[in-house]
């Protein structure tokens, strides 16, 4: 099956070199869209590069004024052609080593999306910021009342579709707010009258401090729960 992978990118001049170097070394028919959410930090001088490179795996789709991850995942998710659709985050935050992980219970037909999760054990996890591990798990806990998931890790970034769940996600929120929406839709999501199935596996978690470039902060917390309350209330 065809590997889809989706990079969002805004100001990541520091890590998206390495960050795509690991995920092409990764052992999939794969392609790679990196999605550049109006970066100003030389992230674009970057991306012409690779785009010179004329590497065929690799597109390069420019927003020309930031508008947010949501808004980025959206473009990536209209121009994917892949069988599974993965999304990475470029902050190298999360290692391409779980891609087998979080492959597997899709390439044995078990699961329609799969969610990596933070919180379940497995490999390395860097331990700081308290206060946000505990906002991250009273975001899922909230969730989890308003969706009937049992989800430990709502916010993660590594959530990977089958591309027909893809297809049917209408991204709304432009920011972090994205997070909560796809899982209230997701959650909502029927195949031939069945429940869309939704697998958890274990994840590490290499997390950055503010002071390294973290971008998510009180202010997202807040959509965030607006968020829930909105997509599983309204829709």
């Amino acid at each position: 099956m065809k590997l889809s992978i989706v990079i969002p990118i805004y100001n990541e001049r520091t890590t998206l070199r390495d960050i795509l170097a690991k995920v092409q070394a990764t052992p999939y028919d794969k392609e790679i869209l990196l999605v550049d959410d109006g970066s100003t930090d030389g992230t674009r001088e970057i991306l012409k590069e690779i785009e010179a490179e004329a590497d065929p795996s690799i597109r390069v789709i420019l927003h020309e004024v930031n508008q947010g991850k949501g808004a980025a995942l959206r473009t990536g998710f209209q121009n994917v052609t892949g069988d599974i659709v993965l999304i990475q985050d470029a902050d190298l935050e999360y290692t391409p080593d779980d891609y087998p992980a979080l492959l597997k219970p899709l390439e044995d037909g078990k699961a329609d999306v799969v969610y990596g999760s933070r919180f379940l054990g497995g490999g390395a996890h860097r331990c700081h910021l308290f206060w946000h591990y505990v906002v991250n798990k009273g975001l899922t806990l909230f969730s989890n009342m308003m969706t009937n998931l049992n989800l430990t890790d709502m916010e993660t970034c590594y959530k990977v579709f089958r591309a027909e769940v893809v297809e049917r996600l209408d991204i709304q929120s432009a920011r972090f707010g994205v997070e909560p929406e796809m899982t209230a839709k997701i959650a909502r999501m029927r195949f031939n009258g069945a429940k869309c199935r939704i697998y958890e596996v274990p994840i590490s978690y290499f997390g950055r401090d503010f002071a390294e470039g973290k971008k998510i902060g009180v202010k997202d917390g807040f959509q965030a729960l607006w968020c829930i309350l909105r997509f599983n209330l309204g829709g």
